[in-house]
């Protein structure tokens, strides 16, 4: 059994890897300024640290909300004529696809499920703060041009300063050193992206 942990590990982390080197390499150094820029996601260590119930939640619960980060994104380059918006959508995608992997090995080395969400609650079972309703969903589907920036900025805004209030309970609670430095790098990448964001939408 230890041996089947080990290999399932090291395939993820060579996924996780892999996903890593191929944003980098999709990265422009042209990015104009006040535009929120990604560093490369950071490597977890080769050994599992310590951890805690608020690790497991923070993994678990982060998972679900960028993927729904990556639906909202894929929404984009079919409803957007605007280039700024658009850059943004595959930044958001670009940085939050691989963080997700990453969690999934963390969850994997912390011997829990990362396909069925099977992580123990911390501290009040944190909850996935700033996703997007069905309904908002659902309009964002309808509309294009204008109107469907104007919304989906809102969107993202709301989603982001979500996922910085989970970040920041892991960092205040959190015990694992890989987990508490994801925390650390979404807090400072989506709070970049809210000031851009409001700067597109008028302030």
């Amino acid at each position: 059994m230890a041996s089947t942990t080990a290999c399932v590990v090291a395939g993820l982390v060579a996924l996780v890897a892999a996903a890593v080197v191929s944003s980098c390499g999709s990265s422009s150094s042209n990015d104009p300024a006040g535009q929120a820029t990604h560093e490369d996601t950071p490597l977890i260590t080769e050994k599992p640290a310590g951890y805690n119930p608020d690790d497991i939640a923070f993994a678990t619960t982060m998972i679900s909300h960028h993927e729904q980060a990556l639906e909202l994104s894929a929404l984009v380059p079919d409803r957007s004529a605007n280039p700024q918006v658009i850059k943004l959508a595959a930044d958001i995608s670009a940085a939050q696809t691989p963080e997700i992997e990453t969690m999934k090995v963390f969850l994997v080395q912390w011997k829990e499920n990362p396909d069925t969400g099977s992580g123990h609650g911390g501290h009040g079972a944190m909850s996935m703060q700033g996703m997007v309703g069905e309904a908002t969903m659902a309009r964002l589907e309808s509309l294009k041009g204008t109107e469907f920036d104007t919304l989906w900025l809102q969107s993202i805004i709301d989603h982001h300063q979500g996922a910085i209030e989970m970040a920041k309970a892991e960092i205040a609670n959190g015990d694992n050193v890989d987990a508490v430095a994801m925390a650390k790098r979404i807090v400072s990448t989506q709070q970049a992206e809210i000031d851009q964001m409001k700067q597109m939408l008028g302030g």
